[in-house]
């Protein structure tokens, strides 16, 4: 009789054959090593990214616009955050920006005043991805902060799980200074961080709190010298390695929790950030800003209140009736 095949079963799923398990003399085989899995290059034009002792670094590289950003930064830093999944012995990311003048200055004006009603979502659903990318991940995320952390370089803080920022760090809102709206994250998050009160102060008046101040008010965690950002951000770092990452993925989504009900007002918000880009107020606050002089709104106001004198004199007039049924003069 010709000799029996080698057994072939399932084991957990996996179909294995004993027969190539086994040399001539009947011992086993060394079972080859496995395949150490490929790491996707990535190119970056707009962002600087990294995985050093576990921990991933995203750095905005616009330094020559304080790292303003733009749609390609977005999707970059959307890329490079989510390839985090892919490492699971990665313990915590950092968001940062190049040099030591600016975390970000938020918006790209260049890019911003392209926007209008029409093309609005192309940029508040980058910016509503962002923040869903990072408050979605399994790790914290760090924002290390250095100067300037405005308008939507603020609220890229706000989303991130940790604030850290040196002594030099400024952080605020000027979206009422330039025309545009802070719906991205700072009129959902700012009164559950500061309070109301101080969340309309900074919002309305454009306030900005240095980083000591930040920190009195429960806006960032810590504030330390300069020279220091560097290491007290990897003392963080260090100190969650020795944590569990368990604990960290179900924590983080527990304490996401009451705000992810929030997201309906994200969706708000980005339907009346449409409204707001490519308006006259938006283009005046932004041409303004990049001239170097104080945007001229009382125009506006001006404008509408003429607007609405008419109005009033009209219906006054029987304007809003048929020209037949007017009362004569």
């Amino acid at each position: 009789m010709p000799p029996r095949p080698p057994p072939r079963v399932i084991v957990s799923g996996i179909l294995v054959d004993f027969g190539a398990l086994f040399l001539n003399n009947g011992r086993i085989k060394d079972m080859p090593a496995t395949r150490k899995r490929k790491t996707i290059a990535r190119k970056y034009t707009d962002i600087l990214y990294e995985v050093k002792d576990q921990v991933a670094w995203i750095t905005i590289n616009r330094e020559r616009v304080l790292n303003a950003f733009r749609e390609q930064t977005l999707d970059e830093m959307i890329d490079a955050l989510k390839s985090t999944r892919e490492d699971p012995s990665i313990v915590c990311a950092v968001v940062t920006g190049k040099g030591d003048k600016s975390f970000s200055a938020g918006g790209d004006f260049y890019a911003m005043k392209r926007l209008n009603f029409t093309n609005a979502y192309m940029w508040n659903d980058r910016m509503l991805g962002l923040a869903m990318t990072i408050r979605g991940l399994p790790i914290p995320v760090i924002a290390m902060v250095n100067g300037w952390c405005m308008g939507g370089g603020h609220e890229l803080a706000l989303w991130c799980d940790l604030v850290i920022a040196s002594e030099n760090a400024v952080l605020g809102q000027t979206g009422a200074k330039v025309g545009a709206c802070p719906t991205v994250g700072a009129t959902q998050y700012l009164p559950r961080i500061i309070g109301e009160r101080l969340a309309r102060e900074m919002i309305f008046c454009a306030r900005r709190f240095g980083a000591q101040e930040a920190v009195e008010v429960g806006l960032i965690n810590k504030c330390v010298p300069q020279k220091d950002l560097l290491a007290e951000t990897l003392k963080w770092c260090e100190t969650m390695k020795g944590h569990s990452a368990l604990t960290l993925r179900m924590t983080k989504k527990s304490l996401n929790f009451e705000s992810d009900n929030l997201y309906a007002s994200w969706q708000h918000g980005m339907e009346l950030l449409a409204h707001v880009w490519g308006s006259d107020e938006a283009n005046e606050g932004m041409n303004a800003f990049l001239a170097g002089r104080k945007p001229d709104f009382q125009k506006f106001r001006m404008k509408a209140k003429r607007e609405l004198e008419q109005y009033v004199d009209g219906y006054q007039k029987d304007l809003n009736a048929p020209p037949a049924m007017r009362k004569k003069r």
